[in-house]
């Protein structure tokens, strides 16, 4: 009598243990290629800064002069961010982004062409740094998002992670270029490689294709139908109702602002802490700097292998960030100092990196223009009014009291948030089970 073999039924396949490599964003050709372009961009971006900040100082022989040609740039983000953000939220996102870097590949170009004509003075260069700010309010949200469209949700961390490390590259190579740059070929040929850099990355952006998995740009109304409910949600009010109607972008906002105006400026607070209670010179605040720039890239690869962020992650970090600054601002000696700067830096890197992953995948994808230009409004606010503080609390109570007294209320105030919410947040209530329910009933949980 003959037996037929059993049938095997085949073992369940195991879903695939998800990366959480740094780099698994560079696994998808078009962020490849985006990547590649920032990185021209941003050496031809720090090549053209270094230059005209030197070009200023010709021009004028005043510090004050250049520092307010940097403020000048900067000025619209202060008034136009959100006119920025809406235009992201209703124009093609690519078109949108080549548009712009051409148009600033032109400023960049009209700036070399006055340089070589030796016709540029301040009131054409405050008119052309004026036109870039104004560029830079679409140009910033555009690009920003524009990255984060070509992956996965979940390596969006991932992406963000690359992208400081292509900034830090980008910074590092330009600034060096320019003076070589100058001495060979002249200032104007810094502006015409800036011109350059812009025109390589809009020539590159209408071949960047999205990933399988990648979030598509929320459809934007048609004319057909003006009234329809998404033509009503593209306008600014929308924007801001939904940051002030969002408490995790509140939250997150809070964290940013009160670590950056009593933490982070370590650029101030750490060159008078070196040059006056250390008793170094400018020598030693070289290596402090050179450590911070080391932990901001480690930082920023530890970043992108996160992948689901959060606010209280966030929080954890700034926090944690604030108590090193703390003893930092204790230290003894510059050796001690600078076994403490490179963890500070690793961890504000980190929380930088979660916090822009949130910020930039919380909203919904027809909103995400409107609330980066809502955030970049907030962050000139603070960059403007950080400094000033810090420097008003130094005069009052030293580097070390600075230092000590900025850590311990960022800490605080974060801490004391978190202890509120988690106080704040509902547990969920479980049920007895009864005869005939299901096996796996799930709990129900209060509604958040």
């Amino acid at each position: 009598m003959s037996t037929t073999p059993a049938l095997h039924s085949p073992a369940p396949e195991t879903a695939p243990v998800p990366s959480r490599s740094p780099w698994r964003s560079l696994r998808h050709r078009g962020m490849r290629w985006w990547s590649a372009a920032n990185f021209v961009s941003n050496a031809g971006t720090w090549m053209q800064l270094t230059v005209q900040n030197l070009l200023v100082l010709h021009i004028t022989g005043s510090a004050a002069a250049t520092g307010l040609s940097m403020s000048v740039q900067a000025a619209p983000a202060l008034f136009m961010s959100l006119l920025g953000g809406t235009a992201v939220d209703r124009w093609p996102r690519r078109l949108t982004a080549a548009v712009s870097q051409a148009l600033l590949g032109a400023v960049a170009f009209t700036m070399a062409v006055l340089v070589a004509l030796d016709r540029l003075d301040m009131t054409s260069l405050m008119v052309l740094a004026a036109v870039t700010g104004v560029i830079a309010t679409v140009d910033g949200p555009a690009c920003a998002l524009l990255g984060n469209d070509l992956v996965p949700v979940e390596d969006v961390p991932s992406a963000i992670g690359i992208g400081a490390l292509v900034h830090s590259a980008g910074r590092l190579v330009g600034t060096a270029l320019a003076g070589v740059t100058v001495g060979f070929l002249g200032t104007s040929a810094a502006y015409a490689a800036n011109g350059l850099s812009f025109l390589f990355v809009a020539a590159v952006i209408p071949f960047l294709r999205p990933a399988p998995g990648a979030v598509p740009q929320a459809p934007r109304p048609t004319r057909r139908h003006p009234a329809s409910d998404a033509a009503a949600d593209l306008t600014v009010r929308q924007g801001l109702l939904f940051f002030a109607r969002r408490p995790r972008l509140l939250a997150l906002a809070a964290i940013t602002g009160i670590s950056s105006v009593f933490g982070r400026n370590y650029g101030l607070t750490l060159a008078v802490l070196v040059t006056g209670p250390l008793a170094g010179g400018a020598g030693s605040f070289g290596t402090v700097s050179t450590v911070l720039a080391a932990g901001g890239i480690l930082g920023a690869v530890l970043g992108a292998r996160l992948r689901r962020p959060s606010v209280r992650l966030v929080g954890t970090l700034a926090a944690a960030g604030a108590l090193l600054q703390v003893v930092a601002g204790l230290s003894p000696s510059l050796a001690v100092l600078l076994v403490l700067v490179l963890p500070m830096a690793v961890v504000e890197s980190v929380s930088d990196t979660a916090g822009t992953a949130v910020l930039q995948t919380d909203p919904p994808a027809h909103l995400r223009g409107r609330v980066l230009g809502v955030w970049n409004s907030i962050g000139t606010v603070w960059s403007l009014g950080g400094p000033p503080a810090l420097g008003l609390l130094m005069e009052l109570s030293g580097a070390r009291g600075a230092l000590v007294t900025g850590g311990l209320i960022t800490a605080g105030a974060i801490a004391a948030a978190l202890t509120l919410h988690t106080r704040r947040t509902p547990s969920p209530v479980p049920l007895p089970t009864k005869d005939g329910d299901l096996p796996a009933r799930a709990d129900l949980g209060t509604a958040a």
